[in-house]
């Protein structure tokens, strides 16, 4: 802040809120009651409107949520309705080819059957997750929600922030918590860079009905551009997630319906029968993009403003809501000892839990879209017979559904389905 003595004013504030919260996103919002529930008095400011967000028309858009998230939305009060729409991800099967050839002999595939909790995680569609945050967060008498508008300023100091909104209006507060995406304005105010590259790909994402019924499959097919994703959702249904290069992802994306299905067929097979477009179509240029820290001054930064990483493993929404469930808990468990909440040294905590975390999903994503985004013979036959290899593998294989039910390291007590 230029002004000294508009500084000194501000300094002597007393907070209007505990935590604000830039970006009203499904991260946003989690977080928004993750921290109201342990009693914190948040402020989310965003600037999409309200109503925008409570558009049941289908858009295709779906999440492959990981059991330990589920869990974190049960802990929050919103899965109960979410599950009504919910489809379990009961197997999964991981497959390699070229478009119009089929997939290779051999395959990996995963069990729900081999853990003891449960299915390995839960297709929800966009529309649903998101109106129901949405309504927990409007009946939450610690929320305050702050529609179309958004942080254009902020200032930290030994004893809050101050943050400045497009409107005009100033806010104090103890902390100011980034939610907005991989362009984050708090990062970039406070002084933080970012890592990453562009990928030269673009994910083609719609939903299609389909003729047979998927038995609560997923299916990832990778192919020289790309991975093709295949998930179940309710009914006849599936969500594609469909990686091209750059140049070939616009052209298929500007075809009518008809001929973006003819694209598709070849790539997505028959085993499901005839398939026909289900609502919208979207595309989603790829990259990698990781914040050099998690924190600073008064600041953290939580998911795709934190770390933005290849869609390949379906990660990305569960990522940021391990980072939901880590900085809620750093930060309950620091004001119930007294501390300020806020200091630099206990958001460190957060980072320190959640970054190599981070860090190592962003190199495996990364080195897997490399090693199967290619059409080296070699490199084609080695990953064959890993695959069918870590398949012949009980233990292994076992090792890996934990992965990706999120089952494995140091979790934070909310996806384990606990109260902070």
């Amino acid at each position: 802040m230029d002004n000294p003595g508009l500084a000194i004013i501000f300094r002597a504030m007393k907070p209007d809120t505990d935590i604000v919260i830039a970006g009203g996103g499904l991260n946003g919002t989690a977080l928004a009651l993750a921290l109201a529930d342990v009693g914190f008095r948040v402020t989310l400011v965003d600037p999409v409107p309200a109503a925008a967000k409570q558009d049941d028309s289908f858009d295709g858009r779906g999440y492959a949520l990981a059991l330990t998230s589920q869990r974190l939305l049960a802990a929050i009060g919103v899965w109960q309705e979410v599950s009504k729409q919910a489809q379990p991800i009961l197997e999964v099967k991981v497959t390699d080819g070229r478009a119009g050839e089929g997939p290779s002999p051999f395959a990996l595939e995963f069990d729900q059957a081999e853990i003891e909790e449960g299915p390995m995680g839960f297709m929800v569609e966009d529309r649903f997750l998101r109106r129901a945050l949405l309504r927990s967060v409007e009946s939450s008498a610690r929320i305050t929600q702050v529609a179309l508008d958004r942080v254009v300023a902020q200032d930290a100091d030994d004893s809050g922030v101050t943050v400045t909104l497009h409107s005009g209006k100033v806010l104090r507060a103890a902390t100011l918590i980034g939610c907005d995406g991989r362009k984050s304005g708090t990062a970039e105010r406070a002084g933080i860079n970012r890592t990453g590259w562009s990928y030269g790909q673009t994910a083609l994402v719609c939903a299609i009905h389909h003729e047979l019924p998927h038995h609560g499959i997923a299916h990832q097919f990778f192919m020289p551009p790309g991975p093709l994703a295949i998930l179940p959702l309710p009914g006849n249904r599936s969500s594609i997630v469909w990686t091209e290069t750059n140049e070939e992802a616009k052209r298929i994306e500007a075809l009518d319906d008809s001929g973006y299905l003819a694209a598709l067929r070849p790539r997505f097979g028959d085993f499901l029968g005839d398939i026909e477009l289900a609502g919208k179509r979207f595309a989603y240029p790829l990259d990698l993009t990781l914040a050099n820290s998690f924190v600073a001054q008064r600041v953290a930064l939580v998911g795709d403003a934190a770390h933005g990483v290849h869609p390949i493993a379906g990660q990305g929404l569960n990522a940021g809501l391990k980072d939901v469930a880590a900085l809620a808990e750093v930060l309950a468990l620091a004001r119930r000892r007294g501390e300020d909440f806020g200091r630099l040294d206990v958001l460190d905590r957060y980072q320190r839990w959640r970054r190599f975390d981070t860090a190592t999903l962003a190199a495996a994503t990364d080195g897997f879209n490399r090693l199967f985004s290619n059409d080296n013979g070699i490199l084609r036959l080695g990953r064959d017979l890993g695959l069918g290899l870590v398949n012949a593998l009980p233990g292994l294989r076992r090792g890996l559904v934990r992965e990706a039910a999120g089952l494995t390291g140091d979790l934070p007590k909310l996806l384990q389905g606990r109260p902070i």
